[in-house]
């Protein structure tokens, strides 16, 4: 098991993860973080809060694409797959963080 420390909003978490998934998970991070740089007026959020919009950002972004793709698109890989299957779990995990964080705050 290794830890990843993640800078998202101007905040700082350490997340686990599997041994060689560190760059991976650099990189989701950043992902969230660039999608909360496109937001207007944060100030004054909770971490959660802003947590949770990252969340919407991507989840909305991940819908788009799956609804956008004309039917005849050629065949996604497993790798494609299990790529979305994995941004649509983060998502999933980052909504219950900021609930529970909202919840205890």
């Amino acid at each position: 098991m290794s830890n990843v420390t993640l800078e998202i909003a101007g905040r700082r978490y350490t997340i686990a993860c599997a041994e060689g998934e560190e760059p991976h998970i650099e990189m989701l991070g950043a992902s969230i973080h660039n999608k909360l740089t496109q937001l207007d007026n944060l100030t004054g959020q909770s971490p959660e809060r802003i947590l949770l919009y990252g969340a919407l950002l991507l989840a909305d972004e991940l819908h788009e694409t799956k609804t956008s793709a004309p039917a005849a698109a050629p065949q996604t890989t497993g790798a494609d797959d299990d790529q979305a299957r994995r941004l649509e779990e983060l998502a999933d995990k980052l909504e219950g963080m900021a609930s529970q964080l909202e919840a205890a705050g």
